[in-house]
């Protein structure tokens, strides 16, 4: 009787035992659900993405490309075909920009389009529609590609807004197209002896920096047609030409190496010049003419003048050199700042022969004048502190009259003046010093003569410099 009911329990609790264990269970599975949610939705801003629980995509198309172009099979720091003839690496390039040129340092500053083309087998990948692979510069720093520097660059980068500017393109029968973007400034050896009215040439060079040609051949791609250009507008150049060409370094240590040449031309517009420095100049050189139609006892007014110019070629001068490199040589704006400058000075000598021979001349006529002891001399003295015949009255004055006694006299001083025995010496000294005699007893002809001789001189000046450098 006891048995019976303890059989009776035993059943009920198998049977409920299942039930208990299922519901236990319940409440963490719904955690766990609430959890995973809530973290899903902190993720994605209050939305449950469904592709969570899918792979990767970007991830799973790296994994099969890199499993398609076998890098991991390959050794890639050897250059293709190693140990057999040199691999050819064809350049194209396409100019974008010439952003500066710099006199004063002697370069330029260039944006292009470099752009590689080899052959790779070990990149080759089937295709059942002869498509090529396009690949950004992730997958270049896992592969070989050419090792192209430019000669003689100061400095140079590659453009990397929003990413690095570097395009990779894989064909099925391993032909590859690597293309970068590129701003190099490099150095261009100019000649300024004929600055401004100059023309430069100047070059960007290319060369493989570790492999000589026996390794890697350099060479265009296209031939002329591998350099192309947008149009390219500069402010103070024309350019005239760009043409690719090749040549070859040689290097004592490590041998010799294929290099491509980017050649163009400038010339320089003059226009720019000719308002700042030239037509400047000219007018200060025609302004120092002006003191030669001011009366000569008008000190203040020709000296001013003078100097006003003088100071005013010696700022153009300087402006014009600080824009310049310090070069060892004569430029032609040299010459021509330093001939004007020449001209304005010479006018300020000009004038101070004139002040001199006219006051020369004045104290000769009041020597040879009986002044009373009752004149005041400071009386017949201009502005400018020099006696000047025109404010002297000399009627009160007794004229010496030319007796035989005193020319006899003149003849006798003139005849002990030892001269050389021969004609022809005498008569080239003679008329020089009457000549000079004469110029300086009449000092008003020199400002007569300038008038004409200055501008007659600089014209002449600027046809030989203009028919020589324009």
């Amino acid at each position: 009787m006891r048995v019976a009911p303890l059989v009776l329990r035993l059943m009920c609790l198998a049977w409920l035992w299942p039930i208990s264990h299922n519901s236990s269970h319940l409440p963490n599975k719904r955690r766990h659900k609430e959890q995973y949610g809530e973290n899903t939705k902190q993720k994605h801003g209050g939305r449950v993405d469904l592709k969570m629980k899918k792979l990767d995509s970007t991830k799973s198309l790296l994994i099969k490309s890199e499993q398609l172009l076998r890098i991991e099979d390959h050794d890639f720091a050897m250059r293709p075909g190693f140990g057999s003839t040199a691999i050819p690496v064809g350049i194209d390039v396409q100019v974008e920009s010439i952003d500066s040129i710099s006199e004063v340092n002697m370069d330029f500053t260039m944006t292009l389009y470099l752009r590689h083309y080899w052959q790779d087998d070990r990149l080759a990948f089937p295709s059942s529609n002869n498509k090529s692979r396009t690949f950004d510069a992730r997958l270049v720093k896992k592969i070989w590609v050419p090792d192209v520097f430019f000669v003689h660059s100061k400095r140079s980068f590659i453009h990397d807004t929003t990413m690095e500017n570097i395009m990779l393109r894989v064909f099925p029968d391993g032909n590859i197209l690597y293309s970068v973007r590129i701003t190099v400034t490099a150095l261009c050896s100019m000649d300024f002896s004929s600055f401004p009215l100059d023309t430069q040439n100047c070059s960007l060079e290319l060369e493989s920096y570790a492999y000589n040609e026996n390794d890697l051949m350099l060479y265009w791609k296209n031939g002329n047609d591998s350099l192309r250009t947008d149009e390219i507008v500069l402010s103070q150049f024309f350019i005239e030409d760009f043409q690719p060409s090749f040549g070859l370094a040689f290097y004592s240590s490590t041998g010799s190496y294929n290099r491509l040449y980017i050649n163009f031309i400038l010339r320089r517009h003059i226009f720019f010049f000719m308002l700042q420095t030239y037509f400047p100049t000219m007018l200060m050189v025609m302004l120092s003419w002006v003191s030669f139609w001011i009366d000569r006892r008008a000190v203040p007014a020709r000296v001013s003048l003078g100097i006003t110019t003088v100071l005013t070629m010696s700022t153009i001068i300087t402006g014009v050199s600080a824009s310049m490199p310090q070069v060892s040589y004569v430029k032609a704006v040299d010459i021509y700042l330093w001939a004007s400058f020449l001209f304005v000075f010479l006018s300020v000598i000009e004038y101070a022969a004139v002040n001199y021979f006219t006051t020369v001349e004045e104290m000769k006529k009041l020597k040879r004048a009986k002044i009373p002891n009752s004149y005041n001399a400071t009386q017949a003295m201009a502005f400018d502190g020099c006696f000047h015949d025109n404010d002297i009255d000399l009627t009160s004055f007794p004229e010496v009259s030319s007796t035989p006694n005193t020319e006899r006299n003149t003849q006798s001083r003139n005849s002990t003046v030892s001269g050389p025995t021969e004609g022809t010496r005498l008569r080239r000294k003679y008329p020089l010093k009457l000549s000079l005699s004469f110029i300086m007893s009449n000092s008003y002809m020199i400002d007569s003569y300038s008038r004409v001789i200055f501008p007659l001189a600089y014209l002449l000046f600027n046809i030989i410099y203009w028919s020589m450098y324009a």
